[in-house]
Protein backbone atom coordinates (compact mmCIF):
# COMPACT_ATOMS: atom_id res chain seq x y z
CA UNK A 1 0.00 0.00 0.00
CA UNK A 2 1.01 3.48 -0.19
CA UNK A 3 1.61 5.85 2.18
CA UNK A 4 0.15 9.44 2.21
CA UNK A 5 1.03 11.18 5.55
CA UNK A 6 -1.37 14.90 5.65
CA UNK A 7 0.40 18.01 6.51
CA UNK A 8 -0.84 17.95 9.99
CA UNK A 9 1.18 14.73 10.95
CA UNK A 10 3.98 16.49 9.26
CA UNK A 11 3.40 19.28 11.61
CA UNK A 12 3.41 16.95 14.56
CA UNK A 13 6.86 15.57 13.74
CA UNK A 14 8.48 18.92 12.86
CA UNK A 15 6.77 19.58 16.54
CA UNK A 16 8.05 16.58 18.38
CA UNK A 17 11.48 17.00 16.73
CA UNK A 18 11.77 20.36 17.55
CA UNK A 19 10.80 19.07 21.74
CA UNK A 20 13.34 16.09 21.26
CA UNK A 21 15.76 18.47 20.32
CA UNK A 22 16.06 20.46 23.02
CA UNK A 23 16.58 17.48 25.44
CA UNK A 24 19.74 16.51 23.57
CA UNK A 25 21.76 16.62 20.57
CA UNK A 26 20.60 13.60 19.09
CA UNK A 27 17.28 12.74 20.61
CA UNK A 28 15.47 14.93 17.57
CA UNK A 29 17.00 12.56 14.45
CA UNK A 30 16.52 9.62 16.67
CA UNK A 31 13.17 10.23 17.02
CA UNK A 32 12.71 10.81 13.23
CA UNK A 33 14.37 8.23 11.90
CA UNK A 34 12.36 5.91 14.35
CA UNK A 35 9.00 7.36 13.42
CA UNK A 36 9.78 7.20 9.97
CA UNK A 37 10.86 3.74 10.07
CA UNK A 38 7.25 3.15 12.00
CA UNK A 39 5.74 4.95 9.14
CA UNK A 40 7.39 2.69 5.88
CA UNK A 41 6.17 -0.15 8.26
CA UNK A 42 2.83 0.80 7.55
CA UNK A 43 3.23 -0.12 3.60
CA UNK A 44 3.16 -3.79 5.00
CA UNK A 45 1.11 -3.79 8.50
CA UNK A 46 -1.70 -0.94 7.61
CA UNK A 47 -4.48 -2.31 9.27
CA UNK A 48 -3.84 -4.81 11.67
CA UNK A 49 -3.37 -1.94 14.80
CA UNK A 50 -6.33 -1.04 17.03
CA UNK A 51 -9.00 1.30 16.51
CA UNK A 52 -9.51 4.19 18.61
CA UNK A 53 -11.34 7.50 18.48
CA UNK A 54 -11.79 6.36 14.75
CA UNK A 55 -8.28 5.83 13.60
CA UNK A 56 -5.81 3.05 13.34
CA UNK A 57 -3.37 3.47 16.01
CA UNK A 58 0.33 2.06 15.36
CA UNK A 59 2.08 2.89 19.00
CA UNK A 60 5.75 3.73 18.44
CA UNK A 61 8.29 1.42 19.88
CA UNK A 62 10.95 3.79 21.04
CA UNK A 63 8.92 6.97 21.99
CA UNK A 64 6.03 7.80 23.01
CA UNK A 65 4.32 8.70 19.92
CA UNK A 66 0.76 7.33 18.33
CA UNK A 67 0.69 7.26 14.81
CA UNK A 68 -3.46 7.74 13.34
CA UNK A 69 -4.02 6.76 10.32
CA UNK A 70 -7.06 5.33 8.23
CA UNK A 71 -7.08 3.07 5.07
CA UNK A 72 -9.23 4.37 2.31
CA UNK A 73 -8.73 1.81 -1.22
CA UNK A 74 -4.94 0.87 -1.67
CA UNK A 75 -4.00 4.00 0.58
CA UNK A 76 -2.92 4.26 4.19
CA UNK A 77 -3.44 7.97 5.02
CA UNK A 78 -1.47 9.14 7.98
CA UNK A 79 -3.22 12.04 9.63
CA UNK A 80 -1.94 13.10 12.74
CA UNK A 81 1.70 11.50 15.24
CA UNK A 82 0.65 12.42 18.57
CA UNK A 83 2.53 11.83 21.97
CA UNK A 84 0.50 9.70 24.01
CA UNK A 85 1.85 11.30 27.37
CA UNK A 86 -0.91 13.75 26.67
CA UNK A 87 -4.45 13.23 28.23
CA UNK A 88 -6.99 11.55 26.19
CA UNK A 89 -8.92 14.22 26.09
CA UNK A 90 -6.71 16.49 24.45
CA UNK A 91 -5.58 13.92 21.63
CA UNK A 92 -10.02 13.08 21.42
CA UNK A 93 -9.54 16.85 20.04
CA UNK A 94 -6.76 16.82 18.45
CA UNK A 95 -8.48 14.47 16.07
CA UNK A 96 -11.76 15.18 16.06
CA UNK A 97 -10.33 19.01 14.24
Amino acid sequence: MKVRILRSALEDLAAARKFYDRQSLTAGSSFFENLFAELDSLEHHAGIHRVCFGYHRLLARRFPSAIYYRISGQEVIVHRVLDCRRDPRWTYRQLKD
